[in-house]
């Protein structure tokens, strides 16, 4: 029989859960780079992302976003077209915004520390449809030093994998220590 893992009550986790938090923890004491060292000016990183239905419920649900225009599922019919003044369900605005940085950041180089996200401007073109695969390109664009701390920044473009249509931009800045 196999030991229940142990935690605290706030945290209930599985042992997948423990493990790779353990993982991680480990992997900090690793030599690490800031992330003004791993990234250079040019460096063009890009994912596809499926938007299911269950992905927007997820994240409308965890911000308590509830907006008949996202839905693409129902319970007992599962996906369905949905309706919004755009046709179909959508994805809320800046739920695609969320998963930039899981692009941005390139997985497999270990952890940068010090980073912070300190700038942000985002330009809606067309609403997603939920269904969509749709493809995030972040692509590092300046290195700047303002009041003695260092920035990298980036562009970030999301578009249909299908047709090419341009949802959304964005300029993102990050503070590396």
């Amino acid at each position: 029989m196999t030991p229940t893992p142990k935690t605290d009550s706030l945290r209930p986790m599985t042992q997948v859960q423990i493990d790779q938090e353990r993982a991680f923890v480990k992997s900090l004491e690793e030599e690490c780079e800031t992330y003004w060292d791993m990234v250079s000016i040019g460096d063009v990183l890009s994912r596809d992302l499926e938007v299911t239905p269950e992905l927007v419920i997820l994240y409308a649900d965890a911000v308590e976003d509830y907006n008949p225009w996202y839905e693409g599922w129902r319970m007992n019919e599962w996906r369905i077209t949905g309706a919004s003044p755009f046709g179909g369900a959508i994805v809320p605005p800046l739920m695609i915004s969320h998963f930039v940085l899981s692009v941005q950041f390139d997985h497999t180089k270990p952890f940068a520390i010090g980073s912070i996200h300190t700038y942000h401007d985002t330009e809606i073109l067309a609403p997603i449809p939920i269904g969509a695969t749709i493809r995030i390109t972040t692509t590092a664009t300046d290195k700047f030093i303002k009041r003695d701390r260092r920035y990298v920044r980036h562009e970030v473009s999301v578009s249909d994998v299908r047709d090419d249509t341009l949802y959304m931009r964005e300029v993102r800045d990050i503070l590396s220590l």
